[in-house]
Formats: structure tokens, C-alpha cells, sequence
């Protein structure tokens, strides 16, 4: 749905990251500890061999839907008031650290367990998409049963829909279908 060669490479991340479910067809990635571990050892954000557990895979799908109502926010809508605060408790609870090089700064976790290690490196990835701007340009589809998420890149960062074809033609559709019935809300 996005050109991907306009989107960051942190900012890919993050919004695969929260696409890693897709509640339009409940069509979740992450089932398994295993799968977990899978997708961060892809992305390089944990090496491979080290295991997960169902708490880490407890604590990866929190995070992941604190990010998607943040996202929501972005798009200019109410995110879940008990997602963020569940995204906040998660991410207290891996504190992180900046590690220096000859080559600039990360954010590292500051304690050795593996979900600590992904978990910086999404809050690293943050943290690069604040500092070029693409931060505010990660958002979620505006239509209720989608909520994918997508990089806007549009001139305006105006954009509603993960994709104008698909649910962007779909709620413009519903909304013409009330106009010319009579039942718009006021």
C-alpha cells in the first residue's frame, strides 16, 4: 500500500511492527512465542538462537497495540486511553540507555534479556523517526475495522486511509449512500 522506497527504514519498521496483526481479517503474525522471535531475528533486533516466551509474546502484543492507538492519534483520532498506559507500564519496564559511537548514538537496553533487546530497538527506531520527522507521519487507517497501519506521505500529511482505493473508497462510498438515502447524521 505505500512506496516503500519514500519510507524510512526506521519508520518501516515501526509500522510493520504494529501490521503485524491485521484486524480487518484477524490475521495475527505473532502466535508464537517462536513467530515472535522470528520476526525480530528478521529485522535484526535480535540475534538468532536466543529464546521468547509466552510473557514476552504477552508483552510484545501490548506494546504493539499501545503503538497502533498512538498511531490512531496521529491520524487525528482517540487512541485507547488503556492501550498507552499499558504501552507506557510495558516500556518502564524495559529501561534503556543511549550507546555511543564513533558513528553517532542508539537506544540499548539497559538489561540483558532478549525481549529488552527488540524492545530498544523499537524505542530506537522512535526515537530516529522523531529526530527526521517521520514520526508524525506513521498513522492508522481512519476506517474502524482496518486500523492498518501506513506511512503518509503526502505533501499536506493530511492523508485518512491506509489505501484511498480500498477503505478510503469504501467509507466515501458509505457516506454517498447516506447523503442520497436520507440518512446522514446531522
Amino acid at each position: 500500500m505505500d512506496d516503500d522506497s519514500a519510507v524510512p527504514a526506521a519508520a518501516r519498521l515501526l509500522r510493520d511492527f504494529v501490521n503485524t496483526v491485521e484486524p480487518q481479517i484477524d490475521d495475527e503474525t505473532l502466535t508464537s512465542p517462536e513467530r515472535l522471535r522470528d520476526w525480530f531475528v528478521e529485522r535484526r533486533l535480535l540475534p538468532a538462537g536466543v529464546h521468547l516466551g509466552p510473557a514476552d509474546l504477552d508483552a510484545a502484543v501490548t506494546i504493539r497495540e499501545g503503538l497502533r492507538a498512538v498511531l490512531l492519534g496521529h491520524a487525528g483520532h482517540l487512541g485507547d486511553p488503556a492501550a498507552l498506559d499499558r504501552l507506557n507500564q510495558a516500556l518502564a519496564a524495559t529501561p534503556v540507555a543511549p550507546r555511543f559511537t564513533a558513528d553517532g548514538h542508539r537506544l540499548v537496553a539497559v538489561n540483558g534479556a532478549p525481549l529488552d533487546e527488540a524492545v530498544a530497538g523499537l524505542v530506537d527506531a522512535i526515537r530516529q523517526c522523531d529526530v527526521d520527522g517521520s514520526w508524525r507521519r506513521l498513522k492508522v487507517c481512519a476506517r474502524d475495522t482496518c486500523r492498518w497501519a501506513y506511512y503518509d506521505a503526502s505533501r499536506n500529511q493530511a492523508r485518512r486511509w491506509c489505501s484511498m482505493a480500498g477503505c478510503g473508497n469504501y467509507i466515501k462510498m458509505k457516506r454517498a449512500y447516506a447523503v442520497r438515502t436520507g440518512r446522514a447524521s446531522a
